[in-house]
C-alpha cells in the first residue's frame, strides 16, 4: 500500500503537514502552502512519515514567511537534513 498523497491545511495559527514530503510533494504543495503560511506560528509534522531535500526546502522557504515558527513534529530525515544544512530548530538559517 502507497503512503497517502502530501497535502497542508491551516488550522488557526497552524500549518499541519501529512504525508510524505519528497521533491513530488513539494511542488504539488507550494502554491498551496506559500498562501498558508504567513501568520503561521506552528509547522505540526506529526502526520509526516518522512522528509527528502525538496521538502526541507519547502519548510524552509515557507517558514521564511513565518518567522520563529515552532515545528511539531520529527518526521524520518528531518534531523539529518536540518543539521546538514545548519538549519536552526525554526528552520532557519543558524546566525
Amino acid at each position: 500500500m502507497s503512503p497517502a498523497p502530501a497535502s497542508v491545511r491551516r488550522d488557526g495559527e497552524t500549518l499541519a503537514f501529512a504525508g510524505v514530503l519528497d521533491r513530488a510533494a513539494a511542488a504539488a504543495l507550494w502554491p498551496q502552502a506559500r498562501p498558508l503560511a504567513p501568520g503561521a506560528r506552528r509547522f505540526d509534522l506529526t502526520g509526516v512519515a518522512s522528509v527528502d531535500s525538496a521538502g526541507l526546502a519547502l519548510l524552509a522557504e515557507l517558514a521564511a514567511q513565518a518567522p520563529g515558527v515552532a515545528v511539531v513534529g520529527e518526521p524520518t530525515g528531518l534531523a539529518e537534513l536540518r543539521a546538514a544544512y545548519r538549519l536552526d530548530d525554526s528552520l532557519g538559517f543558524g546566525r
